[in-house]
């Protein structure tokens, strides 16, 4: 294996590039290119070379992404439950607004990889579709019918998991 240092200088601007397509902010993905690093440090032992060493990389950077997404949705979630706040919409209105944002994340969060990721890229993202066909190593076709699929998944229901 090589050493933990040139896999870092080799593959830490590639993570950060594709955090950076994640989430739109430089800092975010610095900090969460570290976080990647880390966990790869303590999993190394699980990569057995079946892939490129970039994909695993990068797949442990989504999921660093993904968490950071919940602990920040349970904060900002936390903090407006613990504020009181003047607002000009009824509280009705609030919670119905509120409650349509959690089942679409939900919604999202149940459906299997790749239609995930590729709405999360696309929506969230702003990626272009060939931008994502590259990033998941497919063609741009690829990524428009992915992309197709998971909206019909998502307005019919039909998630993959239970």
């Amino acid at each position: 294996m090589r050493d933990l240092s040139e896999i870092y200088q080799q593959y830490a601007n590639d993570v950060l590039k594709y955090l950076m397509c994640l989430c739109h902010d430089a800092d975010l993905s610095e900090e969460l290119t570290q976080e990647t690093f880390f966990q790869a440090v303590k999993s190394i032992e699980r990569y057995n070379g079946e892939c490129k060493m970039s994909v695993w990389l990068c797949q442990i950077a989504k999921h660093s992404y993904y968490k950071y997404l919940e602990k920040d949705h349970k904060q900002k979630k936390q903090q407006w439950n613990s504020q009181e706040t003047i607002s000009f919409t009824t509280p009705e209105s609030e919670l119905i607004r509120s409650e349509d944002k959690m089942s679409l994340y939900r919604k999202i969060h149940l459906l299997n990889d790749p239609y995930k990721e590729v709405f999360l890229l696309r929506t969230l993202g702003d990626l272009s579709f060939r931008e994502i066909g590259e990033i998941q190593e497919k063609n741009e076709n690829w990524a428009r019918v992915t992309f197709y699929r998971a909206k019909l998944k998502l307005q019919e229901g039909g998630y993959d998991r239970a």
